[in-house]
């Protein structure tokens, strides 16, 4: 405890005075959490602390990772392809460097994620999983089965001809999301 003019304030209950460790502490009843059967005493103590550090070590993740997004956004000027109208074909680098502006990396990282994307889907892919990408579809392969020789007629004479065999094959088929699709 510490005391400040007339006050008494308690080392760690108050935003005015820095925390402290003891081996015992007053702690009012509804700021205490039950520990779970069979936790080490020691386990459960070191809990909070580590709690403390985790969650400043994410705060200054995300504050860092606004702080960086913000001074890239404002040291590079809008991509031109963002600006004026759309390029008839918008490549993979026209994504990269949108994607890039937009969430604050540069634009070689974007289009190295992008390009590590589409290996990633033709590896998948190639192994037989479809792939669900929400709001935009379904990509999966579609295996034709080998068709052996067949006779057929030519629907314009009815004359009897031969159809040669087929080897199987396999395409990719990609189906448009209900979302996107109604979007468009």
């Amino acid at each position: 405890m510490t005391i400040a003019g007339n006050t008494v304030l308690g080392i760690g209950y108050s935003n005015d005075v820095a925390g402290g460790f003891a081996q015992y502490m007053p702690v009012a009843e509804r700021l205490l959490l039950e520990v779970p059967n069979g936790l080490p005493a020691a386990h459960a103590a070191r809990t909070e602390p580590i709690a403390v550090g985790w969650h400043s070590v994410v705060l200054k993740l995300v504050t860092t990772k606004a702080a960086n997004k913000e001074k890239i956004a404002a040291s590079v000027p809008k991509p031109a392809s963002m600006t004026g109208p759309l390029p008839p074909i918008v490549t993979l680098k026209h994504l990269a460097e949108w994607a890039g502006y937009n969430h604050g990396i540069s634009k070689k990282q974007a289009i190295e994620m992008f390009t590590g994307f589409v290996a990633d889907i033709g590896r998948v892919l190639k192994k037989g999983s479809k792939i669900r990408i929400p709001n935009l579809g379904v990509l999966q392969v579609r295996i034709r089965p080998a068709r052996p020789a067949r006779k057929g007629r030519n629907p314009a004479t009815g004359e009897e001809i031969r159809i040669k065999a087929s080897k199987a094959s396999k395409k990719v088929a990609f189906r448009v999301a209900k979302g996107l699709s109604q979007a468009i």
